[in-house]
C-alpha cells in the first residue's frame, strides 16, 4: 500500500512542511556528494547510537559525539534515496493537514518532539546497540498518529500492488494508517531489536506519541467538525 494524496483541503500554505522537506533533500544531497568515507562518519558522527546515549559519560562530556545533538540531527539524515521518498511522500501527504490543525510555530515543535521520543523508543529497545540510527521516520511516524486522530474517515488515494494486480483505490485514513501501524508492530516482533536496519520501534514510539499529544498542539481555532472530517 502507497499512499500519495488525500482529499482534505488546507486553509494555510505548509511552509513548515516543504521546509522540512528541502532541508530532508538538501542534506542528503550533501550525503550524495561527499565522499563515501565522510558520509559514513557523518552517520555515526550525527546518527543515533544507542550505547552511546545510554552511556552517562557521552552525556557528561560529550565532545563532538553529543547523544542530545544526534537525537535531533539524526532526523535529517537518510540511509538511501527510497528511504529518503518514502518519508517525505508520507510527510508530505499527510504534514501538511497537522500543520494546518497546529499552526507552524507548534508543528515544529511537535514534529521535533515526536522525532526525539521516537529515538528514544529506539534505544529503549536496543540499549547497547552500536548501530546508528538515521532518519525522519519517526518523527513522520508521529505526523501519522496525529493525522489519525484528526482525520480518521479522510479519503486517502492509495496505489495497491500484488503481484501482477496493480490499482489505485480510495481508503479511510483508518484503514491506511491502522494497516500500516500493523506492520510495524508485526515487524518489530519478528525482527531483533539490536538488528542493522528498519528501526521499527522508533516507528512505533513516534506514532504512539503522536496519538497522545495531538489535542495537547492542536489550535484552538481549529473548529473540531473540521479537525474530524
Amino acid at each position: 500500500m502507497i499512499p500519495f494524496k488525500d482529499n482534505v483541503p488546507t486553509r494555510t500554505t505548509p511552509v513548515v512542511t516543504i521546509l522540512f522537506i528541502a532541508v530532508n533533500l538538501a542534506v542528503f544531497l550533501y550525503q550524495t556528494v561527499v565522499p563515501l568515507e565522510t558520509n559514513v562518519a557523518l552517520v555515526y558522527l550525527l546518527g543515533v547510537i544507542p550505547a552511546r546515549v545510554t552511556d552517562l559519560p557521552s552525556w557528561l562530556f560529550p565532545g563532538l559525539h553529543n547523544p542530545g545533538v544526534s537525537m535531533l540531527s539524526s532526523m535529517f539524515m537518510h540511509g538511501g534515496w527510497m528511504h529518503l521518498g518514502g518519508n517525505m511522500l508520507y510527510l508530505w501527504i499527510f504534514g501538511n493537514n497537522v500543520e494546518d490543525a497546529m499552526g507552524h510555530l507548534r508543528f515544529v515543535a511537535f514534529y521535533l518532539l515526536c522525532g526525539v521520543a521516537a529515538a528514544a523508543a529506539q534505544v529503549i529497545s536496543a540499549p547497547a546497540s552500536t548501530a546508528p540510527m538515521i532518519g525522519a521516520s519517526g518523527a513522520v511516524s508521529g505526523i501519522l498518529g496525529a493525522y489519525l486522530i484528526l482525520h480518521p474517515f479522510a479519503r486517502v488515494k492509495t496505489l495497491i500492488i500484488i503481484i501482477f494486480f496493480i490499482r489505485v483505490i480510495e481508503l479511510p485514513a483508518l484503514i491506511v494508517l491502522g494497516v500500516w501501524f500493523m506492520f510495524q508492530i508485526i515487524n518489530s516482533l519478528s525482527a531483533p531489536s539490536s538488528a542493522a536496519g528498519v528501526a521499527w520501534y522508533a516507528h512505533i514510539g513516534g506514532f504512539l506519541v503522536g496519538l497522545a499529544l495531538i489535542r495537547f498542539f492542536q489550535s484552538r481555532r481549529v473548529p473540531r467538525r473540521y479537525a474530524r472530517q
